[in-house]
């Protein structure tokens, strides 16, 4: 990546992160009916999901069904999100949070690179809900597009009420891919995504509903993504 560009790419995420403080979480399956709780580390979490113009910079292609430069990638895989926070890592000289294998589908995880990832499943409630243990972080029509409002597509990022920590739409208008795999002993190498999307009923956009998919071939336009980075 020249110069000029990986200065603006670089600015970019630097207005991009906010810190999300240390802190506790709890968790639930209600499919298999367990509770239990998360020990969180201070973190770096995007203010906003990935863009299509954040995503074009660094992928030099556009995957969405509703174009858009300020509106949310979609229809992208898991996989697909890794490649991204990994592009965006090495076009910043940071190291790479992932090794993956597309032959046979294997992933490696490095904890300690400083470039950027997905958050955690227990990240992402975490940040969602800012510390509390609300299901959501405002009224629905206030924070989220969601089936009621979303008028069958995407919007804009950043348009609705942002939660304590300063962070938007991490309820409604695209789920978000976690780094997590779900149930391997049930669903394989299936990964988890969270947070509702705008095609979604009230009863589904909740801090704490937990959807996956499979991460290689499992695309749709409400599914997307935001970064996270250890620092």
């Amino acid at each position: 990546m020249e110069t000029t560009k990986r200065n603006i790419v670089r600015e970019l995420i630097d207005t991009l992160l906010v810190t999300v403080p240390s802190g506790t979480v709890e968790m639930r399956d209600d499919r298999i009916k367990k509770v239990w709780k998360i020990e969180i580390e201070t973190f770096k979490l995007s203010k906003f999901l990935v863009t299509q113009e954040l995503y074009k910079k660094i992928i030099n292609e556009n995957p969405a069904t509703f174009k858009g430069d300020k509106l949310p990638v979609e229809t992208v895989s898991w996989v697909e999100a890794i490649r991204f926070c990994n592009q965006l890592s090495d076009s910043l000289g940071k190291s790479k949070c992932y090794s993956v294998n597309l032959k046979t589908e294997k992933v490696s995880f490095n904890s300690k690179a400083n470039g950027f990832r997905l958050p955690t499943e227990a990240e992402w409630q975490y940040a969602c809900q800012a510390g509390t243990k609300s299901i959501r972080y405002g009224e629905l029509h206030q924070i989220a597009w969601f089936k009621d409002n979303s008028d069958n597509h995407t919007h804009k990022v950043g348009q609705k009420d942002p939660n304590q920590w300063g962070l938007y739409d991490m309820l409604g208008n695209v789920w978000e891919w976690c780094s997590d795999i779900y149930d391997e002993t049930v669903y394989g190498k299936y990964r988890v995504f969270r947070g509702g999307g705008w095609c979604d009923v009230e009863r589904s956009v909740m801090a704490t509903t937990r959807r996956r998919s499979h991460p290689f071939s499992f695309k749709i336009d409400d599914l997307g993504f935001r970064i996270a980075s250890n620092e």
